[in-house]
């Protein structure tokens, strides 16, 4: 008889209860805020959002420490605006995506920088850039129920104390109704997924011994350390 083998779903904490938020999968969004475009060497005009995935179990929680990934030199930090899909949809129009939203969160694209810059230069996948092993810690998931729609808010990031990202939510490209509604024409969205809305400029180099700490304004802080693997 073959070994059966039991692997746990990777979940995410509900913040104020003993609730875990099991994770389908983790949608990202390139791009959505002008003056990262421009740092990127970008265009900053409103074009449709670029989209791209992690792995479900990518996730790791706040306050832990996440493993300097192999393979890369210029490992990049990127504090984003978390969603919480509780209600799926196909072809959801802007004016009903709110009514999808299971909360919010604060997660960090890490980004083997140099990976994603080779990939974009071959016109190749960026899936070793972004999809790796611990590559989105996040908080614990803020109800939407509890805090509202997350329209504004202060964005932030430092490391080892150091201001390295700030901005507000507000300055979103694509808005988090309108991010819904585009992703939605592409996949069949259900609960459990995950959007990570995109980064403000400010993005940088990461090494090991590097504490990090970000947020948004009503949702949390995230805090993780870079550790050598």
């Amino acid at each position: 008889m073959a070994n059966a083998f039991v692997v746990p779903a990777p979940t995410v904490a509900v913040a104020g209860s003993d609730l875990r938020f099991p994770v389908h999968r983790i949608y990202c969004v390139g791009r959505n805020y002008r003056e990262h475009v421009k740092e990127m060497g970008g265009d900053p005009a409103r074009e449709p959002p670029i989209f791209f995935t992690k792995p479900p179990d990518a996730v790791v929680p706040s306050d832990t420490d996440v493993p300097y990934p192999p393979r890369t030199s210029n490992l990049h930090h990127e504090i984003e605006l978390v969603v919480a899909i509780g209600h799926g949809g196909r072809d959801i129009p802007v004016s009903r995506a709110l009514e999808h939203v299971f909360g919010y969160a604060v997660g960090n694209d890490l980004t083997r920088r140099d990976l994603q810059t080779e990939a974009r230069t071959r016109g190749a996948p960026w899936d070793t850039a972004k999809a790796f092993d611990a590559s989105a810690p996040i908080t614990p998931i803020r109800r939407a129920d509890d805090i509202g729609y997350v329209a504004h808010g202060r964005i932030w990031l430092e490391v080892n104390g150091e201001t390295r990202q700030q901005a507000d939510v507000a300055e979103m490209i694509w808005s988090v109704p309108e991010v819904i509604a585009e992703l939605s024409s592409y996949f069949m969205l259900v609960p459990g997924d995950l959007i990570f809305t995109g980064t403000p400029a400010g993005v940088g180099p990461l090494v090991a011994g590097d504490h990090v700490a970000g947020g948004v304004d009503g949702i949390g802080t995230l805090q993780h350390r870079m550790v050598a693997a």
